[in-house]
């Protein structure tokens, strides 16, 4: 019956299949997005294309671009490729969503109408901002603890965090790129602990600095990259890797740059 009701759509919609695979590539974006392995990725525009009904599927995926390529049984081949600009986002919990749409495609295929309504559906979802702040303070001030800092180091480094969701939540939605705004929130953030350690005589700066570091370093994309390199994904693993190593550089320099102009003024 599933089989017979897509080429009932097939037939009445000559475009039905023009439709499957811009919403493929909208699948494999949200993937990205959320922070899927690429391998994963892969596996799962590659079967829901077989659950379409495609003879053959070809897909290649790198944190900056996908590319799909689907014959079909009568011998239609069609390919589109979509560059990719929100593959260094993490949502587990919308991955999680998203692989059980997924599922639920390659269990009982069902019409690409359906399939885009729920997927913008999964990809409206976002974190609340309460829940977001709550979480920069939280770790912020939980990693100066565990450095060796005291309570008063904590809450200086809470205050950090509230810096950093300010710029996460207002900042980075119009920042150009990773780099610009890693640069801008560890600047503003060096400037304002160095700030902190003049007026709260006995304040440990260094665990208050490593405390809101923590929030900005590239700590998952390093670990996506060795992951992709252990799954064979060499390119994928590279581009991931040769990224987080610029983060991590660019968040030195800004951290730099702030104590360097607290100490000459």
């Amino acid at each position: 019956m599933t089989e017979q009701r897509r080429q009932n759509e097939d037939s009445k919609a000559p475009s039905a299949r023009d439709r499957f695979l811009p919403a493929l590539l909208d699948m494999g974006e949200a993937l990205l997005g959320s922070g899927a392995e690429i391998y994963r990725a892969e596996d799962t525009l590659r079967r829901m294309g077989y659950a379409y009904g495609a003879k053959d599927m070809n897909v290649f995926v790198i944190p900056s671009s996908i590319v799909i390529t689907m014959e079909m049984p009568d011998g239609t081949i069609r390919t589109q490729t979509r560059r990719v600009r929100t593959a260094n986002s993490n949502d587990f919990t919308r991955l999680d969503d998203i692989n059980e749409l997924s599922r639920d495609y390659c269990g009982h295929p069902f019409s690409v109408e359906e399939l885009r309504t729920r997927l913008e559906a999964i990809t409206a979802q976002h974190v609340g901002k309460k829940e977001l702040l709550a979480g920069c303070m939280i770790a912020a001030g939980a990693f100066a603890i565990f450095f060796g800092g005291d309570a008063r180091d904590g809450a200086i480094a809470a205050m950090g965090g509230l810096l950093v969701w300010c710029l996460q939540v207002y900042f980075a939605p119009i920042c150009m790129n990773d780099t610009v705004y890693t640069f801008l929130a560890s600047f503003l953030m060096g400037l304002l602990v160095s700030a902190a350690g003049r007026i709260f005589p006995g304040l440990h700066v260094d665990q208050v600095m490593i405390g809101d570091i923590m929030l900005l370093i590239p700590g998952i994309m390093i670990t996506n990259a060795i992951r992709d390199f252990l799954l064979g994904d060499t390119i994928s693993g590279a581009l991931r890797l040769i990224q987080a190593i610029l983060l991590a550089g660019i968040l030195v320099l800004g951290v730099m740059s702030a104590l360097g102009i607290a100490r000459w003024m």
